[in-house]
């Protein structure tokens, strides 16, 4: 079987040449102004400095431009709420990027939950969510928008199909189980504690490996001809690997996203993708 390579890199970099072109009608709209994604990092957390780097780094790619608020470990929920209070109010910023995680002591929640609607392009609010889940106007989170995207890119059929999403966050596993169901696809909701895992996983279709835990999904409970699509990235003796166990897999799949290379440069184009979205609503 020569399986389908979910190939991420690929069509981020096509996706950043297309939205090259409509950030340029977007300046010319706002009389040289650019769209502009703020990010906000808190605390000294190393990984996350890195992705919002690479987040910034893909902005001036395509001739965006980014603010970076950096706050100290000791912020507390009201001070972040504040800054996403001004962030909210500065009429230049298209999208509020909140970088996950925080920092124990402040109510994540409560903080993604005060950035504007209109500016949630990296799809975390409740309401944003909720509006998701309704087939409402919504920005959905960044990831599994980003899969979606790559999943309909290649043409792999989802209506009628079994997916199985092994991990239930509020940013990945539960908003990819409802985009898979809007898609008429037929989807179960899977975690660390669900019993039977293996057997469950056997029947899908479609499985999404969403869990955080480095290659937990092994490759014998795949049948063969599954698409296997894999969120997780960790750095092991062995090297990068997901979620899922997938080099076994290769031969056996029908489609199946690399690591690294398939899902994480989607969510990150995704991210950008949605801040011109919003940079095009407000010059409508």
């Amino acid at each position: 079987m020569s399986a389908i390579v979910l190939d991420g890199k690929a069509l981020s970099k096509q996706l950043e040449a297309e939205l090259a072109v409509r950030v340029e009608k977007i300046k010319a709209q706002l009389n040289g102004e650019v769209p502009i994604l703020a990010t906000i990092l808190v605390g000294d957390d190393s990984s996350s400095a890195t992705y919002v780097k690479m987040k910034g780094n893909a902005c001036q790619r395509i001739g965006m431009d980014s603010i970076k608020v950096v706050l100290g470990g000791d912020t507390t929920t009201e001070q972040l709420q504040a800054e996403i209070d001004k962030l909210n109010a500065n009429p230049l910023v298209h999208g509020i990027l909140l970088q996950h995680p925080v920092p124990a002591q402040i109510d994540e929640r409560a903080c993604f939950d005060r950035i504007a609607l209109e500016k949630d392009v990296d799809g975390v609010t409740s309401l944003g969510f909720g509006r998701m889940a309704m087939q409402e106007e919504a920005y959905g989170s960044a990831t599994p928008q980003g899969i979606m995207h790559l999943l309909n890119h290649y043409e792999i059929p989802l209506s009628g199909k079994h997916a199985v999403v092994v991990g239930r966050s509020a940013i990945l596993g539960k908003p990819m189980s409802l985009m898979l169901l809007n898609a008429n696809a037929t989807v179960t909701i899977c975690h660390s504690r669900t019993q039977n895992l293996a057997e469950i996983v056997g029947q899908a279709d479609i499985i999404v490996g969403a869990l955080g835990q480095p290659e937990f999904i092994k490759a014998d409970w795949v049948k063969d001809g599954a698409v296997v699509v894999d969120a997780g990235y960790h750095n092991t003796d062995k090297g990068g690997v997901g979620d899922i166990e997938l080099a076994p897999l290769v031969e056996r799949c029908a489609a199946y996203t690399p690591v690294p290379g398939g899902v994480g440069p989607m969510t990150i184009s995704t991210l950008i993708r949605q801040t011109v979205e919003a940079a095009e609503k407000s010059v409508a």
